[in-house]
């Protein structure tokens, strides 16, 4: 079973988090959500508070085929500030693997240099810290190995996203049908 890593900071936005891990589970891949804490129980942007499955400090990403960012602030600002998830990301994306962020998440990847030459999407506001990507205001934009989406209400349809890029279209079609998506 392929597996993805979702990582939860503090002021995440919940919707994107929630709704990104249920779709990717509805399509047969491991999730496992990661704390950039050394917390297990971790709060949301609206005081959500929620009970990861692993800390950064101890989790293995060998085996992952994919990182996804939730957005929400200050999540993303505290996703930017972790300097080992952000060198996780530069070597997953070295090694042609997929990462994805939403929201105000992918200026995470603007700020690595990993848009430069790409397109993405981001929360109306976050235009500018995509540092060399041409930005789309479309829900999801797929450019390579890097996936973003635009906000919580496009949540559902960037997980179907990942789903679609890592276990193809029918599964993908399969989740989106069954979340009445294609209604």
């Amino acid at each position: 079973m392929k597996k993805v890593f979702v990582f939860i900071a503090e002021g995440f936005e919940e919707t994107e988090a929630i709704a990104t891990i249920d779709v990717l589970r509805r399509g047969g891949l491991h999730v496992t959500t990661v704390s950039i804490s050394e917390d297990y129980l971790v709060t949301g942007a609206h005081q959500i508070t929620v009970l990861v499955d692993e800390k950064f400090s101890t989790t293995d990403f060998s085996d992952g085929e994919l990182l996804v960012l939730p957005g929400g602030q200050p999540g993303a600002d505290n996703l930017n500030s972790h300097i080992d998830l952000k060198r996780l990301i530069r070597q997953y994306y070295s090694a042609g693997k997929k990462i994805a962020a939403i929201c105000a998440a992918p200026l995470v990847f603007g700020g690595l240099g990993l848009l430069n030459g790409k397109k993405a999407t981001a929360y109306p506001g976050y235009e500018d810290r995509l540092e060399g990507a041409t930005v789309l205001e479309q829900p999801v934009v797929e450019d390579g190995q890097i996936i973003t989406g635009r906000g919580p209400g496009f949540a559902l349809q960037f997980g179907v996203a990942l789903v679609k890029a890592l276990q193809g279209k029918k599964i993908a079609d399969q989740v989106a049908n069954g979340l009445l998506l294609n209604q």
